[in-house]
């Protein structure tokens, strides 16, 4: 079963080529363009996971007695975000917040990079949100085995250090849209924030949001999102904080169109101080049905 596969903790794998450092967002493609990409099976497996940069805050006291793992390395975080790749790499299109770029605090690991590598992802993308050079790299990132065809980079309004990936998959015509998105905590930025995904959004039909919202649902139902009718196929999944979660901020938000088969809370990876959100979805009949007229389409003209 894929919940329990995702909480089986599996051996040391092989990098493979294609790590690399970087002090920059990157980005890493296996496929050309010239491919439409799509699951086989016609489902999606999403997770969204706020890594926390490999901290590992275990209580809450550790936000003061650890605050110094924010700017420079401890024993365990390299191991934490090895140990995050062995459950991210159960899913098809994963979005994470706070990974570090490579800086001080990550030994000068690019952990999305990382990540991608030990988790075989073909595609990875890294949104670099705030950079304090070997002080921090703080970027959102997105992990996918499937290469999207078009990937914006949106720097979200309000405070600075607030971003939201949106990645297109399949084919214009019918595009299934992903967001991986980070968060103001602040209510005022926050809608205003919403509100600019809305705008962003509501031209598209088959529509996934997921990420740390850093607000309760009841908030998103009165908040300038609301207007895109998203929903959450289960209630009550408590992602913060991790040794004691109360509260649920971390969402997975999906059209009306988009039908889940499973959504559940990873409650057994106590390696952050937000726990990982999982679901699988179908993938709308119109969505495939462009896929597979645009690739027999490229497939004729390459004859």
């Amino acid at each position: 079963m894929l919940l329990k596969s995702t909480r089986r903790v599996l051996g040391q794998m092989k990098p493979k080529n294609g790590f690399r450092l970087t002090r920059e967002g990157a980005q890493r493609a296996a496929h050309h363009h010239d491919t439409i990409h799509l699951p086989d099976n016609n489902t999606l497996r999403l997770l969204t996971f706020n890594v926390q940069a490999g901290i590992g805050t275990q209580r809450f006291s550790d936000y003061i007695t650890g605050s110094w793992k924010h700017l420079v390395a401890h024993s365990r975080s390299l191991q934490n975000i090895e140990l995050m790749a062995n459950i991210v790499r159960q899913f098809d299109v994963v979005a994470l917040q706070e990974v570090d770029g490579g800086s001080l605090r990550s030994r000068n690991v690019n952990q999305l990079a990382h990540m991608a590598t030990l988790g075989n992802f073909d595609y990875y993308h890294q949104q670099l949100n705030r950079n304090l050079g070997k002080l921090g790299q703080f970027s959102n990132g997105l992990l996918s085995r499937l290469t999207p065809y078009k990937v914006e980079d949106h720097r979200l309004p309000g405070l600075p250090g607030r971003g939201a990936i949106i990645a297109h998959y399949g084919h214009p015509d019918a595009p299934l849209v992903v967001a991986g998105v980070h968060l103001s905590l602040g209510e005022k930025y926050r809608n205003i924030q919403l509100d600019y995904l809305r705008q962003q959004l509501h031209d598209y039909k088959h529509v996934a949001v997921m990420g740390d919202f850093n607000c309760l649902p009841e908030h998103l139902l009165r908040s300038p999102l609301a207007e895109l009718e998203l929903h959450s196929p289960e209630s009550g999944l408590l992602t913060f904080p991790s040794w004691s979660p109360d509260r649920h901020i971390d969402h997975i938000l999906l059209s009306p169109t988009l039908q889940a088969t499973r959504m559940e809370v990873l409650d057994g990876c106590r390696l952050s101080d937000h726990l990982p959100l999982s679901t699988e979805i179908l993938l709308p009949e119109d969505v495939l049905e462009a896929a597979r007229h645009a690739q027999l389409s490229i497939t004729n003209q390459a004859v």
